[in-house]
């Protein structure tokens, strides 16, 4: 597995990352535990979760996710071979939400705790939050990082504006920067990341780990229609939205890539995210082993230049 840097942060990291948030939701402890093994064994050591999965269900109250990460690093001991990613700043109840300092000096001990860890290796800012000053927010990071309880700081969910911001006050004041940025992008989701948002991290060599990857699992190619939409909670969820004739034009564009390469739709949604030089590495979740040889089969396929192009041009 070829690894990639991290913006500047000196992590390497594989061209996929495995997201985490599926965990504790719509797969239990066991489950879970399988699909880490496999997705450790094929070389994929970078994990991504956050301290509010999965407080949506019934009955969680959020760091259910962490909870089984946490476990299963500490059955297994692993943790010195797993790039640790995960995230502060969603709404958890009781007013536990934001980017306050005091807030995060108490949420990141609840994040080390579930995750039976001494340190995060990338702690992110899960959404912006314009009542604090981000300055305060990046010293409060600062904090962290010296007393060796995080290694590097991610943003999440930002406007151009606002990241560029960031980094304009973390280079004045010398505080740490947000080395990388999880957006929403996908063959299916475009113009919230490309355009300004892009730019501010290709100026300024930042990583890009992309959620949504798979649009909720649309870009599989399983929902081809509204009967479709039971197969899974995420599609009930998700999915409808695409499913309109652009979403009917990108899944046939997929196809026609799938029939040149051999390649599952899922693996070549995956591969158009890894040919854009901006990405990192696309954040991609599963529900059964299987599932994870898709995505690995992702890093081992380089499109074309023609298909790139054929794939843009359907999602435009």
């Amino acid at each position: 597995m070829k690894m990639r840097p991290l913006g500047r942060s000196g992590l390497l990291v594989p061209p996929l990352c495995f997201g985490c948030n599926v965990f504790g939701w719509t797969v239990d402890e066991a489950a879970s535990f399988r699909l880490l093994d496999k997705v450790l064994e094929a070389g994929i050591n970078f994990l991504d979760t956050a301290d509010v999965y999965s407080r949506w269900v019934p009955g969680h109250t959020g760091g259910e996710s962490e909870t089984i990460i946490g476990k299963w690093m500490k059955l297994r001991g692993n943790r010195d071979k797993i790039i640790l990613a995960t995230k502060v700043g969603m709404d958890m109840g009781d007013g536990k939400v934001g980017l306050k300092p005091d807030y995060i000096a108490r949420a990141v001990e609840d994040s080390l705790r579930r995750l039976q860890t001494e340190v995060i290796d990338l702690y992110q800012s899960h959404k912006d939050d314009e009542t604090t000053p981000q300055e305060e927010t990046l010293a409060a990071y600062d904090k962290l990082i010296k007393a060796g309880k995080v290694r590097v700081i991610g943003a999440s969910n930002f406007s151009a504006e606002r990241l560029q911001a960031a980094l304009d006050i973390a280079k004045a004041h010398n505080l740490p920067r947000y080395e990388s940025l999880q957006p929403e992008y996908s063959l299916a989701e475009r113009n919230s990341y490309e355009g300004a948002l892009q730019r501010v991290c290709e100026s300024n060599d930042v990583g890009v780990i992309t959620f949504f990857s798979l649009a909720a699992g649309f870009l599989t190619g399983k929902y081809r229609s509204e009967a479709d939409f039971g197969k899974s909670p995420r599609g009930q969820r998700g999915i409808p939205k695409y499913m309109n004739e652009r979403g009917l034009r990108i899944l046939a564009g997929l196809d026609a890539v799938a029939k040149e390469t051999g390649a599952e739709p899922a693996s070549i949604a995956l591969a158009w995210l890894l040919a854009k030089p901006s990405v990192t590495a696309p954040i991609a979740s599963a529900t059964k082993p299987e599932h994870v040889d898709t995505l690995v089969a992702a890093t081992r396929l380089t499109l074309t230049p023609d298909q790139v192009a054929r794939l843009d041009a359907a999602s435009a």
